[in-house]
């Protein structure tokens, strides 16, 4: 057999890398599209810290989606860079809705977020409890040892109004009209809308990170 001359050789990789780029799209152009899998915000927001990423979600205890939607974003912010903030807000345009943003945040006063967040949909989706009457959120509470006298302080105190508040303004801000959503650093919004599942939600998410991290180590 004759041999392959060295610069045949070389040729041969160089058309083979070749070959490689052209079948696969994702690494020959970009993989997900502004417009199309994600929005830009309707009002660019300054971040709490302007060197990590925040990542937030705007979801509702009372939403099916985003009862399915916690589990799977609970697993990937525990995979998440020490450069990446995650945080939630509820979405608020009723009611009920207003008792529940106090849910949470009293939740969070009490420093309870991480251990009842997936209790409260559980109560809501599996137990079906509607959560509006403070006695039978007080339940909920009670539970993590909480007194009945220090729950209402909480639930009612001026701090958790005010956040309940700018929950409301922050998704009014972002132009949220339904849940799950998440907003990547102030800027982009992804919906389950726009992609198919709601792990492709946590890619197109991850491909921002992505491009904020870039981004941040450009400046």
């Amino acid at each position: 057999m004759r041999a392959i001359p060295a610069f045949g050789v070389t040729a041969l990789f160089a058309l083979a890398a070749l070959i490689t780029l052209l079948a696969s799209p994702s690494q020959a152009q970009t993989k997900y599209v502004e417009g199309t899998h994600y929005q830009p915000v309707a009002n660019v927001t300054q971040t709490k810290d302007p060197k990590k990423i925040e990542i937030l979600e705007i979801f509702w205890y009372g939403c099916q989606h985003c009862s399915q939607f916690q589990p799977l974003f609970s697993k990937w912010e525990k995979q998440q860079a020490d450069d990446v903030l995650v945080d939630h807000s509820p979405a608020i345009w009723n009611k009920s809705m207003v008792v529940h943003a106090h849910i949470f945040y009293t939740a969070k006063a009490l420093r309870l977020e991480k251990k009842i967040h997936k209790e409260i949909f559980d109560a809501m989706h599996i137990e079906l409890k509607k959560l509006v009457e403070k006695n039978e959120v007080f339940d909920l509470f009670e539970k993590h040892g909480v007194s009945r006298e220090q729950f209402d302080k909480v639930f009612d105190s001026f701090g958790v109004r005010s956040q309940v508040k700018q929950a409301t303004a922050r998704a009014r801000s972002y132009g949220i009209t339904g849940t799950p959503e998440v907003i990547v650093n102030g800027k982009y919004r992804v919906s389950g809308r726009m992609v198919p599942t709601q792990a492709d939600v946590l890619k197109v998410v991850s491909y921002l990170i992505e491009k904020e991290r870039a981004a941040i180590s450009a400046q």
